[in-house]
């Protein structure tokens, strides 16, 4: 028989297993996602795009913006990733951007919505605005396929009848958190819209609200280099184990997909402990105004007036050195869950080569084929204001993420191409 120190001190550790996350590796669903460099309408503004999206994400408070497993493949617009999504039965296939900075998903943006037996019109208007775009129509419900007849029934579908900033595309995949559709429904402002994840979840599709990400960097203007895996992550895609941090609750961060993190350029301090977001729907690393003007003193860059990113040369480019974003809370704050404790600060690094634009894609950014351009730039306002960086795809693309509404966490792990030298 056990004695009752020892029985005591199973039973503390059994409790602490099962209240530790389960993570659930190598999900069947999985959905590809392409990267495309979309220069339809001329050269990108690449800075203007994610200035004004990140404008709106920082002064929304469930409004308008909306604050509002498997996998499958995504394409990249060059602001964004695409995945294509069926709607409807028979299905119309329709290419939607990838946004974990919003929730709403919607269509109608150039392929119009086509009705079949699956389509129910719920009397619902429906608005959205991103800063970068808006859409605004009608909300029907309706059978979404993703992947290989991966199937959701009844999903909130948003049916623009008027959309701007989304040339060539179809509309939204929105795999943020479902706060953030809050007051997307005007005449129903109170309201939350389950995303494409939470009705996975609770038609018992996947085990866990959790959707995992690769991204892979490229030199092409398009290509399928992604994927979205729901209910879990896929172990091919990434190297070592994944590190998990709690969602902030500091700040406008703490709406959507926002973490905690300090950035160091070598051994000197561009951004000090504060909150930002996590973002596929943004291209570049947005950093507070006064940390980019630290970060452009310490590389020596200078900005270019055309395009407005940074450029350095050659030289400064073989004299750049790690840039490092140091994740995980240094701040106390009261743990909602006992999922709390075993977090800890863990820090991903960007070479050189991640800091800088693919030199094959400068001229559809506007940009000169002899320069170097690099991907850090200021989100438009100084440190301190609760949402004071944007970790876009171009931090994605050398990590894979994992999006856990389960555990209110976010991952992030090394993959085989978090050193790479493609650009």
């Amino acid at each position: 028989m056990f004695p009752a120190a020892s029985l005591l001190t199973i039973l503390l550790l059994a409790l602490s297993i099962a209240a530790s996350p389960v993570e659930i590796r190598d999900s069947p669903i999985t959905l590809p996602i392409a990267r495309r460099l979309n220069t339809s309408g001329g050269t990108i503004n690449l800075l203007q795009h994610d200035q004004c999206r990140a404008a709106a994400l920082k002064t929304a408070s469930g409004n308008a913006l909306g604050r509002r497993t498997g996998s499958i493949p995504v394409t990249n617009n060059a602001v964004t990733y695409i995945a294509a999504v069926g709607v409807g039965s028979p299905a119309t296939t329709y290419n939607l951007i990838v946004d974990t900075g919003s929730s709403n998903t919607w269509v109608g943006a150039t392929t119009p919505y086509k009705m079949t037996s699956t389509s129910v019109n719920t009397g619902q208007t429906v608005a959205v605005g991103y800063g970068s775009g808006y859409f605004s129509g009608t909300e029907y419900t309706d059978t979404v396929t993703l992947g290989s007849g991966l199937t959701i029934t009844q999903q909130s579908i948003g049916v623009a009848s008027f959309s701007a900033g989304f040339p060539d595309v179809d509309g939204i995949l929105g795999i943020g958190p479902v706060d953030l559709t809050v007051d997307t429904l005007p005449n129903s402002p109170a309201t939350t819209i389950p995303t494409v994840t939470d009705n996975l979840y609770g038609q018992g599709t996947i085990s866990q609200n959790v959707v995992g990400v690769s991204f892979e960097p490229t030199t092409s203007q398009t290509v399928t280099n992604g994927e979205l895996t729901f209910g879990g992550t896929d172990a091919t895609k990434y190297t070592g184990s994944i590190a998990y941090t709690p969602i902030t609750p500091y700040g406008s961060a703490s709406g959507f997909w926002g973490i905690d993190e300090s950035i160091t350029y070598g051994t000197t301090t561009i951004l000090s402990a504060t909150s930002g977001i996590v973002d596929t729907g943004t291209t570049l690393i947005l950093i507070a105004s006064d940390a980019f003007s630290t970060y452009q003193s310490a590389t020596g860059a200078t900005l270019d007036q055309t395009i407005n990113l940074l450029h350095i040369t050659s030289t400064q480019y073989s004299a750049l050195k790690n840039l490092n974003f140091n994740v995980g809370s240094v701040r106390p704050f009261s743990c909602i869950n006992a999922s709390c404790s075993p977090f800890a600060q863990n820090t991903y690094t960007l070479t050189p080569n991640a800091q800088i634009w693919p030199r094959a894609l400068n001229t559809h950014i506007g940009g000169s084929t002899s320069f170097i351009y690099l991907v850090v730039n200021s989100i438009g306002s100084p440190s301190g204001q609760g949402l004071d960086f944007v970790n876009g795809y171009t931090f994605l693309e050398r990590f894979y993420s994992v999006f856990d509404t389960t555990n209110a966490r976010i991952g992030f792990a090394t993959t085989s191409y978090t050193d790479a030298t493609t650009n």
